[in-house]
């Protein structure tokens, strides 16, 4: 096994192994869950705006694992380990990134299903927001591995996390939200 796949075979363990899957994937179905009881039942609202609501939860919910990305390889001296063995930063950085991926992206978009039917998409905006997700999470998979290598081994790296992450996510959630608004019987139904 080469230590790329090895290096990603890590990540996914850890991130089932430790529960890192489970909470954002919680955290991103209780905004969806909790969203239609903040901006009140009616459907044609929850439709307007369930795309981007699903993209900002999708965000949030990928910016939690990011203090276990770098921190405990940094300092338990595994990072050092894979430099001394002649792999790059540049290929560590990668198969972390394509293990974080791998490790939330897939139960992300199976959770999507269940968001977009708590928000009230139409069938015609679920597919390019599968798409558009699909296209945007290793977007912040490597925002979330760059972050966590920014804030790597700081006090309230979790919080300064955030800080950091947020404004380059901002592309990334245009980009994603506007892949659902102009679907044919959608924004045409809710405009009035």
């Amino acid at each position: 096994m080469s230590i790329f796949a090895a290096i990603v075979w890590r990540e996914l363990r850890r991130a089932w192994s430790t529960g890192g899957l489970l909470m954002p994937i919680a955290f991103f179905l209780l905004v969806a869950i909790l969203f239609p009881f903040a901006i009140g039942p009616d459907a044609r609202l929850l439709a307007r705006v369930g795309g981007g609501v699903i993209w900002a939860a999708a965000l949030l919910a990928a910016l939690l694992p990011v203090e276990r990305l770098v921190t405990p390889d940094a300092e338990s001296g595994v990072l050092d380990q894979f430099a001394v063995r002649g792999f790059s930063d540049a290929g560590v950085a990668a198969a972390k990134m394509v293990g974080h991926w791998l490790g939330f992206a897939p139960a992300l978009l199976a959770a999507t299903l269940v968001a977009a039917a708590l928000l009230h998409l139409p069938a015609g905006a679920l597919l390019p927001l599968l798409a558009g997700l699909a296209i945007g999470t290793p977007g912040l998979a490597a925002l979330g591995i760059a972050t966590a290598a920014l804030v790597a081994g700081l006090r309230g790296a979790g919080a300064l996390a955030g800080l950091v992450m947020l404004p380059f996510a901002v592309p990334l959630l245009i980009f994603g939200a506007g892949a659902t608004g102009d679907q044919p019987g959608h924004s045409s139904c809710l405009r009035r």
